[in-house]
């Protein structure tokens, strides 16, 4: 069975991107992105009503963490450490199975840049390779293109589609489930 350490918290970076723990406070910029209507527009989740509630969401996220039961990692510039533009992490970890679920979500503002692409290969590098994961799953809303596109960009393959999956906001949406298998 897989066996998880998250400690010390595993910092990570690219050529133009630095991933970090988050902290109390990321609380303003973790608000921002999970309350605005674009960046939700394929979460099928509630979005978040206040900064205290994106700071109640911190300690549950920092909770997952310290049990080794998921890890997200703030992604920001390297040149504005301080500047949460986004997020990617792992959650839903399977241990006897070797799996897990990635998450993201990215500031508008950064989208179309390849900066979701560059953070994603390096969580994907730290999954294999640190973590030992045998395969990690992505579960999307398959009207989001740019999800779909960067997923298969990065060779995952869209192995499941489940019709009106979920149950959000009075509407049943479908799924996609996306999968990458370690050395493939």
């Amino acid at each position: 069975m897989l066996n998880v350490n998250f400690s010390p918290f595993p910092d990570l970076a690219t050529a133009r991107l630095s991933l970090r723990c988050i902290t109390q406070e990321d609380t303003p910029e973790l608000y921002f992105l999970r309350s605005n209507k674009e960046v939700l527009q394929y979460l099928d989740r509630p979005p978040l009503t206040s900064e205290k509630e994106a700071s109640s969401f911190i300690k549950v996220i920092l909770a997952q963490l310290q049990k080794n039961e998921g890890i997200l990692w703030v992604i920001t510039f390297k040149d504005e450490p301080g500047k949460m533009i986004g997020t990617i992490g792992y959650w839903r970890i399977i241990r006897e199975h070797y799996r897990a679920e990635i998450g993201y979500l990215l500031h508008p503002d950064a989208w179309g840049k390849g900066i979701m692409k560059e953070a994603m290969k390096k969580v994907i590098q730290y999954a294999f390779k640190q973590i030992g994961l045998h395969s990690i799953e992505a579960n999307i809303n398959p009207a989001n293109g740019a999800s779909a596109a960067l997923l298969e960009s990065c060779k995952f393959i869209k192995e499941g589609y489940f019709r009106e999956s979920y149950y959000y906001d009075g509407v049943f949406s479908d799924a996609a489930i996306y999968s990458l298998v370690n050395n493939e």
